[in-house]
């Protein structure tokens, strides 16, 4: 596994954006639970943020993807609203080791 950030890095009930190498992921903390997925819209194939670390719907409920407005679940990706219901986004492997968040890509 290899770090991807600190956790105090991610603000609690925030997302934000990482390009490792050649994957663009974004992680999402609740409490110190992170949630990691590929920054790519299963629709279109697209980043889901119009802004920098822009993910969360408005009410910090679901990921939303800023071009077509698909609401993703946090814990386990899944698009329950827009054009690709049932549709997943891509999870990464993440765990947190103390301050450490973690990841397997």
């Amino acid at each position: 596994m290899q770090l991807l950030c600190l956790l105090h890095e991610i603000p609690d009930g925030e997302g934000r954006g990482f390009d490792i190498d050649e994957h663009a992921l974004v992680a999402i903390r609740r409490g110190d639970r992170v949630y990691v997925y590929r920054n790519n819209c299963p629709h279109r194939g697209i980043r889901l943020e119009w802004q920098p670390d822009q993910f969360l719907d408005y009410e910090k409920q679901y990921i939303q993807c800023s071009t077509h407005g698909a609401l993703f679940t946090i814990d386990s990706g899944e698009c329950v609203a827009g054009p690709c219901p049932g549709e997943m986004l891509t999870g990464i492997r993440c765990q947190v080791d103390g301050d450490s968040v973690l990841i397997e890509l």
